[in-house]
């Protein structure tokens, strides 16, 4: 059965987009093959932990629809699902690769790796450890049961080739002289990711490892670990990074990177995952907007690249635009009354929603375009004061109607316009200012009959 994982840390304000995109290919498979996908929280690095970040990721994952069936939250046969509560398991592991040679203590300054650091780049060589406590420390117990302060590191062979495959990139070989006697067990105690990812992967029974290209260099050193343990490997899947239209990785320097903000700003989460999709992969029909399911029957994991395309947020947005037209009407209300608060009278919503969906790309387009439905407006983008008198005419003319619709409303208007020869460009600039105060609005003869008679007379007579 395939079993896939994300594993965020709770160290960022919330779900990285990024992280987001990683989740969305794990969830997909495993929907896919009728498989199961976990969430994991890697919450060893005590020091940069972020008070609440757990609780936001795991939301923001549920409002995107990414339901899992195993995690912190909900449980599982595999649990528990926080790397700090696991610190027994990781106990019992360390202690057999320490026996069998395969992990070594360290006593090593910070002050002397740091020197080690600099005479190696001042060499020009790669900065790695230099086994100095695995070559001369003969009473490492006793060292420890007098209270000195260690980590344990991974003991790296020298002159061997790490191969493994990857299922988007093929085989991929480090040279393990290359590689560095990774830190498995920190001086406080926790394990670092490098040690605990694969004692949870394998023990959740995780078949598929997938993530962002950035953990490769990392994966000869999890392949290690596998193989001193004696276990099957899952198979690997490096993703490709998100990355800016300029191809600088995506960073919150230059674009917001935090997948709730999208949401917040009206972003419907279906067109989100929906782009997120296509970093990375192609639909076999070369289809760009599908839903979910679509996306479920179309993947394979085989069929994703080894490079992206760029992460825009235009295409983004005209992304999301595509899917709200592609919303049944009372499904739309029921997003906006959501997005913008239960305050507005969902009638009116309802009613505005032929005139606005094919002008909206996110929800929070909506009121600044709506607003005057609900308000009267507090400023006008044009000084129309100096047109009283024709306003007085607009006002009888149109208090005369007896039929208030918008083909009444638009031929009564027109007939003026001509009799007192004014454009009608201009004639129906100035009165779509009257009632909304903006230049730019849904269609106006539609507006008003939404909006009724006395209301539109009010709007007129104050000018």
């Amino acid at each position: 059965m395939v079993r896939t994982r994300i594993a965020p840390s709770p160290t960022g304000e919330d779900l990285h987009i990024g992280n987001l995109h990683t989740a969305l290919i794990n969830w997909v498979y495993a929907a896919k093959m009728s498989g199961d996908f976990i969430v994991r929280i890697e919450d060893t690095d005590r020091d940069r932990l972020i008070k609440g970040s757990e609780e936001r990721i795991l939301e923001t994952l549920k409002n995107y629809g990414l339901e899992y069936n195993e995690g912190p939250d909900i449980g599982g046969l595999c649990g528990p699902y926080r790397q700090s509560e696991r610190l027994e398991i990781y106990k019992e592991y360390i202690n057999e690769l320490l026996n069998k040679g395969a992990a070594y203590y360290c006593f090593c300054s910070k002050e002397r790796l740091d020197e080690l650091r600099k005479k190696q780049v001042k060499e020009k060589k790669i900065p790695k450890y230099d086994k100095h406590c695995l070559l001369n420390v003969k009473d490492a117990k006793k060292r420890i049961e007098n209270g000195e302060k260690y980590v344990v590191r991974l003991n790296i062979k020298s002159n061997k080739k790490i191969e493994f495959e990857d299922i988007i990139r093929g085989k991929i070989i480090f040279d393990s002289n290359n590689i560095d006697d990774q830190v498995l067990v920190k001086s406080d105690g926790y394990p670092t990711y490098h040690f605990a990812v694969v004692i949870d992967d394998h023990l959740m029974n995780i078949t598929h490892v997938i993530r962002g290209e950035e953990w490769i260099s990392s994966t000869p050193k999890h392949v290690i670990l596998y193989d001193a343990f004696g276990w099957q490997r899952p198979i690997f899947a490096h993703t490709p990074l998100l990355r800016n239209p300029d191809k600088s990785k995506l960073s919150k320097r230059k674009n917001p990177v935090w997948a709730s903000w999208y949401l917040k700003q009206g972003y419907l989460p279906r067109a989100v995952l929906n782009y997120l999709a296509l970093m990375g992969w192609s639909h076999p029909k070369q289809k760009e907007v599908f839903t979910m399911d679509e996306f479920i029957n179309a993947f394979d994991l085989k069929d994703m690249h080894a490079v992206g395309p760029a992460f825009d947020p235009i295409k983004l947005e005209w992304m999301s635009g595509e899917h709200i037209r592609l919303l049944e009407e009372n499904d739309l209300k029921s997003r906006i009354i959501k997005f913008i608060g239960e305050k507005y009278d969902e009638n009116i919503i309802l009613k505005t929603i032929p005139l606005i969906r094919e002008r909206i790309k996110k929800l929070s387009d909506y009121l600044p375009l709506c607003d005057f439905f609900f308000e009267e407006p507090k400023k006008y983008e044009k000084n129309i004061k100096s047109q009283k008198k024709l306003f007085e005419k607009i006002h009888k003319t149109l208090s005369e109607l007896k039929v208030w619709n918008a083909k009444s409303i638009g031929d009564s208007l027109i007939n003026l316009a001509e009799l007192e020869k004014i454009k009608t460009g201009d004639f129906f600039m100035d009165l779509r200012i009257a009632i909304t105060g903006k230049k730019i609005s849904p269609p106006l003869n539609e507006s008003m009959e939404i909006l009724g008679k006395e209301k539109c007379l009010e709007r007129i007579k104050i000018i």
